[in-house]
């Protein structure tokens, strides 16, 4: 059984969970981290050099990949690939990207129960790690529903886990995440289920268990420019209070970020966007993003940071 430092887990966030991203929310007390989703595909592509194509630190525990795709025998074989380097196998059923849903893939599969009946139940039979998954409500309101079956399914199959996105998939990352969906789903099985949608504070998180019942509540672009917010949140669930960084802790831990950065292969675009989101309600924040949009190389993005203070 997997034992999670917190209540608070770091969302799979594509485009920005790179590992020297994960290990500083890690060690800043995120319960689980995630990988950004990772096609099956991909991992049987790279499977003769899988560490270098799916980078992390020993320090960066407990982890969980998060895979995609369609194929139910490709599924199987990459998770088998990976499992040995993570503590949990976490499967989409909730991205809303139109690049994988085209290919079948993310919510697209919450419109045939019948595949991700089989998918689930010889996935979970083929790895010995637990296996999760996440899933969006439903497609549009008419099938806002559709989560329910989904998760009677999951459990059923020997899934360990759901995370729920209160959302569907016309919504995208728009309009408000409906809790009472996480609270519907967290009445209607015997597995542990993690909210996501709209915590971006510490009185959020604690609102969100309160109020849906749920066991876990996923943190996602609220992390972004605030990684501490996993510290906050478990200092708010224990004392009922919390430290409000001030601009220049802020900054302070986007260079201990490029110091874990140097680890890893991590690009120089990618850091960029973790610099524009981490001025975000910072004083003079617009024009530091202004300037941070046309630096060519990191020396340059760490002056405008120094310069400040």
């Amino acid at each position: 059984m997997t034992i999670y430092k917190s209540k608070s887990f770091l969302a799979p966030l594509s485009g920005i969970n790179d590992p020297a991203f994960r290990l500083l929310c890690s060690e800043l007390g995120a319960g689980l981290t995630y990988t950004e989703l990772i096609s099956i595909h991909g991992i049987l592509h790279h499977k003769d050099n899988i560490r270098s194509f799916i980078e992390y630190s020993d320090n960066e525990k407990p982890r969980a990949i998060q895979l995609f795709g369609s194929d139910i025998e490709k599924t199987v074989q990459a998770a088998e690939i990976v499992e040995k380097h993570f503590d949990i196998i976490d499967f989409n059923l909730g991205c809303p990207s139109p690049k994988i849903t085209e290919q079948n893939a993310g919510a697209a599969l919450l419109k045939k129960p019948e595949h991700v009946k089989k998918l689930l139940s010889k996935l979970v039979k083929a790895v010995d790690k637990p296996v999760s998954i996440k899933v969006r409500a439903g497609i549009d309101n008419k099938s806002c529903f559709l989560f329910k079956n989904i998760a009677k399914i999951a459990e059923e199959s020997g899934v360990s886990m759901i995370a729920l996105h209160a959302r569907t998939l016309k919504q995208g990352y728009s309009g408000k995440a409906n809790w009472e969906w996480i609270k519907e789903l967290k009445e209607s099985v015997s597995i542990p289920v993690i909210g996501n949608g709209d915590v971006n504070t510490p009185e959020d998180a604690e609102k969100m268990i309160k109020e849906t019942g749920c066991d876990y509540v996923m943190i996602g672009r609220a992390s972004i420019g605030n990684p501490f917010i996993f510290k906050q949140c478990n200092d708010y669930f224990k004392n009922g209070k919390y430290e409000v960084l001030n601009d220049k802790k802020k900054i302070d831990y986007f260079f201990k970020y490029l110091e874990y950065a140097k680890e890893f292969d991590v690009s120089f675009s990618k850091i960029k966007v973790h610099a524009m989101w981490r001025t975000k309600g910072m004083i003079g924040g617009a024009g530091l993003r202004r300037e941070i949009s046309q630096v060519k190389n990191l020396d340059e993005l760490k002056k405008i940071f120094h310069k400040l203070y």
